[in-house]
Formats: structure tokens, C-alpha cells, sequence
């Protein structure tokens, strides 16, 4: 006998099987009549089965872009599978989790309003409720009849909403599978494509056995999707019914899987525990850390998906016995079970109105700032548009054509037609004329309409695009419209003379009272609020941004003012108080008194708690920075938030933005990010005064520096020629030289000196012969540059140690003179040494 496989073709589906050849030869026979009983029952089940298989479709909901919920072409769908008569759906809880509007269409194409109910992320399950009586329950097989290479029927909502209830075929390709899951799940290789999500796997008997949930999509992988099995359905649903979410038990264990076990191979190392939470079940019933589980009752343990196939069965204030391995020792230890507090999903409530089309009833669109409006075709879908308005792009649907509207403004309306014309066909360097290398003009005129009189010029870009561009002046500002479609397009009368009827609605108003023009404007002169991952809430001018996505910190458009907001945990005992205190004394420790002014605080209350506000200045020796910081604890974080600007653009309008920032402040507990944990504040463990030990291998030296100070290298990172180490203000800078002679460098470093001073008196220096170290002969420059930009003083070392000459800058600026950075900077040269000698200031 042999193993043979056998490959049919029937009407699209293939069936595949691996069969033992016997002697007599009966069993290809046997297959043939067994693979053509499937294919005729496979529409009678399918017949069966599809009335409980419904289409879900929605508007997808998005906190980063809110324009997406409002494009009427942008659409989420899925599948869901009928529960029960009075309109109970399951589905995939990623298909509704983030859907408004939910619409669900039923096999024979009724239409029904739908919400979510239920959803459970954590087995991607969800349910979705209709207002309707009589519709046909799914059934459910048991999951211990499922078989490996059993036929398998997927019926979902592939690719397109219009095609829906879509049947695949496949097998059972295997079971207990765990790709991306906490529980296992059933492969099969009927195919699963985007939108088949929540639809129902069944059998050939009718009966669903899982709910389809994902599938491997990469190059050179096909059919390999997923199921959820039914009788994980079953439990959520369950829980569902009872509880209104899935309720389960929690240990207080982190485990870690063997080496084999993370990489797929068999494992009987059972699951070491990886830590304990305190005060929790597991820490109660003197589970220890390394200890490994063996069992969950009467559930062997190799694999997280084996331990929470294992902790389901149970619920939360139950006991179950644990055998863990400890050493040699195996031990059973009974825990009484908590309940695991996830963080439960949001539903999301409908947008705005009750229509799936989020345009319904609109004919007209504009920008009712800028004052514009025209026709809305059914097609038309927005494809960008700047931070403005001022810019923005259409496509068509079917992709025909394409629409763009630019506004300019500071245009003088007195522009003659000549030189509007001039001017917009410039404009064909846009992203439609990419299309073709150079434009010829087909047609340029300018249109005397009484009410918008307007340039216009039809070019033909390359040979396939043609671009027709249209100048409008009004108010002070250019307005351009440009269309542009493809050559079968432009050729097709119908279609050209559609277009025209589209660029000749273009109006240069907008009317405010009209409900079939939908206003597209995204000109904001209010208010903004931003949200933090701290709980806290802040309203900045709509002209302010974020330094980038996620950032805390703030801009005005000019770059001259900034806001930050600085989060830390609130230490034992500390207080608001000590707080302040503290960072008065760092500001002020980094100026000198001339340089630096600090107002006494001033009491506050922010959203409901004590604050400090302290307002603050600072110059190098040029320009004075200004700023104000107001600080507050609440719920265990200390809050600062930080405003600076130049001194001199602090006036009325300033003040009464920071009283407005400051009165929007709010901190919710509740929008906090649930894995917040102690945040260190910094400032109260730094020691500006400890150093760490620099090693120059290459030039033989060391250095002890304040481990607070930057470190710069030379861009060559195997070059340690040059090195500098920084503070805000100051530097110390080593630069070694075994190339040049001593007496050389000293003597270009003097005549660089004497020509600085030449060029400018207020340049002054000091030269001296000095020891270093005990027995190093060197040169000391003492600099001072009073009248700089920024004033400062340096102190030049230049020195020769075995064919290395050595220069040590020490640069500090006027204003951050203060004996503490004074002393820091000479303590870290005095801790000069060379490798082979002794290391001295320590």
C-alpha cells in the first residue's frame, strides 16, 4: 500500500485528500463517490447555513483623524453570525470595536440599525444587537466534533460590501492552534479575506464551528486562516449573558514559556514563573518566583495558551489546585481565585446623524471660510487637505478624474487678464502634470461671466493627461480650481461636457443658510485641547502645534514661544513646597545674580488643588528669555507646566493666553493610561557634583567629569582626538595632537590670540608659564570677551607629554559664572592624569 493525494477541480473548488491505496484498489473508487457526495451537499448546506450569516457594515471611528469618520467613501465592514431570533449577532470584536453607525444586511438583503452591545477584546469577540423578531439562530457544533480534514465551509463579507455572503471552501487544516491569541484556534485553509472577519465557519452538516477571525497575509502564503472555535464562543457568550462582559479568574502570576514552547516545539518544561504580584491570590497560596507550573487542576501546562484555556473553566472566587515544580520538589498549592480587572472597551456611540452616508442629503460642498462652494457629485471623495484649508484635492470614486482648489492670498484684484493667465499657467506645475514632461496649451482665454469672470487654460500634459485650470480673483485672494482627467476621459464627449458642468459650479460664496452645502472648512481660530497619556487636559490657541505626535511639548507658528508640561511622581512625603523650593534653587544655582531673576511665588488653584505659579528670567548676555511655570500635585503626579518667550513679547495679549491655558487645566484620573506606574523625578536624586571616570586609551589620559555634563565627540567615533564635555553655559574641551611639534602649536595659538585682540580691544588675554601635574611645563591663556555677543572667559592649558601636545579648553559664559559651575570646571581639569601616572583631584 502507498499514500496517495488527490487534487479535484470541480467549479472553482478544489478538494484535497491524502488516502491509503489498497490492493483491491477500492479506494480511489470509494474517494470519487465520497469527494462528489460533498460537492452536492455543499449547496444545500450552504443553503442551510447562510440565512444566520449577516453583513455588517459602519463608519470606522478615529481619535487621530476625525476627518476620516466624515469622508462618506469611507467605510469599515465585516460579518456577524445570528445567536438568536430577536437579533443578537456575534462577530469579531475588531470589526465594531472602533464602528459607528452600524447598518447590518441580512442574506436576503433587509436592511437593519445595529449597535454593539458587548465586546471583548481579549477573545476578539463581540455582539451586536438589531431591533428585529424572526430571524434564523445559527447552530452550534460541539468542538469535540471538529476533525482535522474535515470539509469546511467559510461564508463572510470579502474585499467588497457587494459581496456579501460569499461561501469559500476548505478543510480543517488543524486544531489547537496559537497564533496571536490567548486560546486556541482553528486553521483552516478555506480562504479568509478582509471583511470575512466575524463571519461563520461551518461544517457540512450546517453547524457553525467557529467564528473566522484572521488570516497570514505575506508574500508566498495562502491559505492559512483562522477560527475562533465554538466553544470559546460559546464561553464568551455565556459570560456575556450573565455578566454583560467576560468575567475572568486572575492568579497574580507572570509566567514565561520554555525555549521550545516559544518557537513551537513539543515542551514538557511546564511554565516557569516569571514573578508574582504581591497581595495577590497567588502570592497568598505561597507561590514563589522560578517555580514552575505544571498543572490547573486536572489541565497540564506547557504554554500560555494552555494556561488560559486551562483558567477559563474557572470564575473568580473559586479554588483551584496548582502543582508547581520547585527544584526537586513537586508541590500542589491551592489559590483562590481574584478576578482580572482589564481595561473594558469603549462603545463607540454613533456620529453625528443616523445615515451610514455621512453626506446624506448634502448636493453642494465649500469651505465656508474661505468662501467658496460648487456641486457635490455622488463620486466625489476628499483625498487631502491642509492644516488650513487652503489647499485642498479631490478624486473621483472610479477613479476619473481628479479636483484640486488653491487658495492664495495677498493677490491684488487688480491683476489684469493678461496676467491672471500668465500666472495660472504656472499652475500646471502641479501633481498632475508629473504625468507628462512638458504641457502644451490646448486652450487659454479669459471668460467675461458677469457675476465670476475667470482665467482658464486646458493643457495637455505628456499623452495621457489633460489638465484644465481655472483663476478666479475675489477679495484680495487667487483662487485656483484644476481639473484633471485622463485622455479616453477628455475625448468622451458625455464625460467632458459632465466635468465643464462641475467647474462651472464653482461659486465665490458660500451661503451659510443652505442645508444641501456641506462645509468642509477646517479654519479654526478657537481654542485647542490637547490630551496627555497623564490624565491632563490643556486648551492652546489652534495656531500653537505639538513639537510632534505625542510630544509635550508646545509652539507658537512663530517658533518664539513654547509650552511644555513635565509629569512626576509625587515621593513620599514630599510636598508642593519642597517642590518649588527646590527647583528655585537649580534655576537660580545656574546664574549669576545679574543674569537671572526669579519672582516670589504666587498661590493658585488648579482644577480644584493647590498650585504654585513662578514667573522667571534669564540672558546669556544678549537677549532675556522670559517664562513662567506653574506647578500642582494631583492623584500622585506633580504637574509642571512651563511657558517661556522673549522677554519682550510678554505683554496683555500674552497674560491673558497663560490666564486661559491655565484655567483649562484638568486632570482625569480615568483617561490616564492604565499602565502609568512611579515616574522618578530626577531633579530629586541629582548630585551636580558626582563624577565618573573618562578613559582615553588612544592619548593616554584620564578625566573625572560631572556625570550631569554631555558628552561630544569628534564625528569620526573611533577618533578620540577631540573630546568635550558640556554643561548649559560651559565646556571643558581636550584636544590631543601627535602629529604636530609643541613649539609650533603654542606658537599659532599666541598669534591667533594677538589677532583677536588687534581686531577688537574688548578681546583681551593673559599668557604665563606654568607646572601642571608635578613636573609638566605648560602655557596658560586666561581670555575675557566682555563685549561678545554673549560674554565669556577661558582659561587655555597647552601642554607635551610623550610627543602628544595636549590643549584644555575651560569656556565658561559670563552669565553662568557662579562659583559652584566655576569650581566644578577646575575640579574636573585639576583630575587630569595621564594612564601611566597617577590620577590626581580625586
Amino acid at each position: 500500500m502507498g499514500n496517495w493525494t488527490v487534487r479535484l477541480k470541480k467549479g472553482g473548488i478544489t478538494l484535497v485528500a491524502a488516502f491509503v491505496l489498497m490492493t483491491t484498489f477500492a479506494g480511489p473508487q470509494s474517494w470519487h463517490v465520497y469527494a462528489a457526495e460533498i460537492n452536492a451537499d455543499i449547496p444545500q448546506v450552504i443553503e442551510k447555513a447562510s440565512p444566520s450569516v449577516v453583513a455588517i457594515i459602519g463608519k470606522p471611528s478615529s481619535e487621530v483623524d476625525k476627518t476620516l469618520e466624515k469622508n462618506r467613501f469611507n467605510l469599515a465592514h465585516g460579518t456577524g453570525v445570528i445567536v438568536a431570533s430577536n437579533g443578537v449577532i456575534v462577530t469579531n470584536a475588531h470589526v465594531v470595536k472602533d464602528m459607528k453607525n452600524i447598518v447590518v444586511v441580512t442574506s436576503e438583503g433587509t436592511t437593519y440599525r445595529g449597535h454593539a452591545s458587548n465586546i471583548d477584546e481579549e477573545s476578539d469577540l463581540a455582539l451586536v444587537k438589531i431591533d428585529a423578531v424572526g430571524l434564523q439562530p445559527a447552530t452550534f457544533a460541539s468542538s469535540s466534533d471538529i476533525k482535522v480534514g474535515e470539509t469546511v465551509a467559510a461564508i463572510g463579507t470579502p474585499i467588497s460590501f457587494a459581496l456579501r455572503n460569499s461561501v469559500t471552501v476548505g478543510i480543517v487544516s488543524g486544531l489547537d492552534r496559537s497564533v496571536s491569541s490567548q486560546y486556541q484556534l482553528i486553521q483552516t485553509d478555506a480562504a479568509i479575506n478582509p471583511g470575512n472577519s466575524g463571519g461563520a465557519l461551518i461544517n457540512m452538516k450546517g453547524e457553525v464551528i467557529g467564528i473566522n477571525t484572521m488570516k497570514y497575509a505575506d508574500i508566498g502564503i495562502e491559505n492559512l486562516g483562522f477560527a475562533i472555535p465554538v466553544d470559546t464562543v460559546k464561553y464568551v457568550l455565556k459570560h456575556f449573558e450573565l455578566y454583560g462582559k467576560v468575567k475572568r479568574a486572575y492568579t497574580g502570576l507572570e509566567l514565561e514559556e520554555s525555549w521550545e514552547a516559544v518557537v513551537g516545539l513539543p515542551s514538557m518544561a511546564g511554565l516557569r514563573v516569571d514573578y508574582v504580584d504581591a497581595d495577590s491570590p497567588a502570592a497568598e497560596a505561597g507561590i514563589e518566583q522560578d517555580e514552575v507550573v505544571v498543572s490547573i487542576g486536572s489541565d497540564s501546562v506547557q504554554t500560555l495558551v494552555d494556561y488560559n484555556e486551562a483558567i477559563k473553566k474557572y470564575l473568580p472566587g473559586q479554588t483551584v489546585d496548582i502543582k508547581l515544580q520547585s527544584g526537586s520538589a513537586t508541590l500542589t498549592k491551592s489559590v483562590k481565585l481574584g478576578e482580572l480587572h482589564n481595561t473594558e472597551a469603549t462603545l463607540t456611540e454613533d456620529a453625528d446623524g443616523s445615515s451610514l452616508d455621512a453626506d446624506s442629503g448634502k448636493t453642494k460642498i465649500g469651505d465656508s471660510h474661505f468662501g467658496w462652494s460648487m456641486k457635490y457629485p455622488a463620486g466625489l471623495v476628499k483625498r487631502q487637505q491642509s492644516d488650513d484649508g487652503d489647499s485642498i484635492s479631490f478624486v473621483d470614486a472610479k477613479g476619473e478624474f481628479a479636483l484640486s482648489i488653491r487658495i492664495a492670498s495677498d493677490q491684488s484684484d487688480e491683476l489684469s487678464p493678461a496676467a491672471l493667465l500668465t500666472t495660472i499657467a504656472g499652475e500646471d506645475d502641479s501633481d498632475y502634470s508629473s504625468y507628462g514632461n512638458s504641457a502644451t496649451v490646448l486652450e487659454r482665454q479669459y471668460v467675461k461671466r458677469a457675476e465670476y469672470p475667470y482665467a482658464k487654460v486646458v493643457s495637455r500634459s505628456g499623452e495621457d493627461g489633460y489638465i484644465q485650470t481655472r483663476g478666479y480673483l475675489h477679495g484680495g485672494r487667487l483662487y485656483t480650481v484644476q481639473l484633471f482627467v485622463t485622455k479616453e476621459q477628455y475625448t468622451n464627449r458625455s464625460k467632458q461636457n459632465s466635468y465643464n458642468d462641475l467647474l462651472d459650479s464653482f461659486k465665490l460664496a458660500f451661503n451659510t443658510g443652505d442645508n444641501s452645502l456641506k462645509d468642509i472648512s477646517v479654519f479654526n481660530s478657537d481654542d485647542v485641547t490637547y490630551t496627555s497619556e497623564y490624565g491632563l487636559s490643556i486648551d492652546l490657541p489652534a495656531a500653537w502645534e505639538q513639537d510632534y505626535h505625542g510630544s509635550t511639548s508646545f509652539y507658537n507658528d512663530e517658533y518664539s514661544q513654547s509650552l511644555e508640561i513635565h509629569v512626576t511622581s509625587a515621593s513620599s512625603g514630599d510636598t508642593l513646597q519642597n517642590w518649588v523650593d527646590r527647583e528655585v534653587d537649580m534655576f537660580e544655582a545656574q546664574y549669576t545674580a545679574d543674569y537671572r531673576r526669579v519672582d516670589k511665588p504666587v498661590e493658585a488653584t488648579v482644577d480644584g488643588v493647590p498650585a504654585w505659579q513662578v514667573d522667571f528670567a534669564s540672558s546669556l548676555g544678549d537677549e532675556w528669555f522670559a517664562g513662567r511655570s506653574l506647578f500642582f500635585i494631583k492623584d500622585k503626579y506633580k504637574y509642571e507646566v512651563r511657558m517661556t518667550y522673549p522677554k519682550d513679547e510678554q505683554d496683555d495679549e500674552l497674560e491673558k493666553m497663560w490666564d486661559n491655558v491655565v484655567a483649562s487645566i484638568t486632570v482625569d484620573k480615568e483617561t490616564m493610561d492604565g499602565e502609568l506606574g512611579f515616574i522618578q523625578d530626577l531633579n530629586e536624586l541629582a548630585d551636580p557634583d558626582r563624577t565618573a571616570l573618562y578613559k582615553n586609551e588612544k592619548f593616554n589620559y584620564t578625566l573625572r567629569i560631572p556625570e550631569n555634563w554631555t558628552t561630544n565627540r569628534s564625528y569620526d567615533g573611533n577618533d578620540q582626538a577631540t573630546k568635550s564635555f558640556s554643561f548649559p553655559g560651559g565646556y571643558l574641551r581636550v584636544e590631543a595632537d601627535n602629529k604636530s611639534v609643541y613649539t609650533e602649536v603654542v606658537k599659532d595659538a599666541e598669534e591667533e590670540l594677538k589677532k583677536s585682540h588687534t581686531s577688537d580691544s574688548d578681546y583681551s588675554y593673559s599668557a604665563e608659564d606654568v607646572t601642571l601635574f608635578g613636573d609638566v611645563k605648560a602655557k596658560k591663556y586666561k581670555v575675557s570677551y566682555s563685549k561678545a555677543h554673549i560674554p565669556y572667559t577661558e582659561t587655555i592649558y597647552l601642554f607635551n607629554r610623550k610627543q602628544v601636545t595636549y590643549t584644555v579648553t575651560l569656556r565658561t559664559d559670563v552669565a553662568v559664572s557662579t562659583a559652584a559651575n566655576v569650581a566644578r570646571l577646575n575640579k574636573a581639569f585639576d583630575s587630569f592624569a595621564f594612564v601611566n601616572g597617577t590620577e590626581s583631584g580625586k
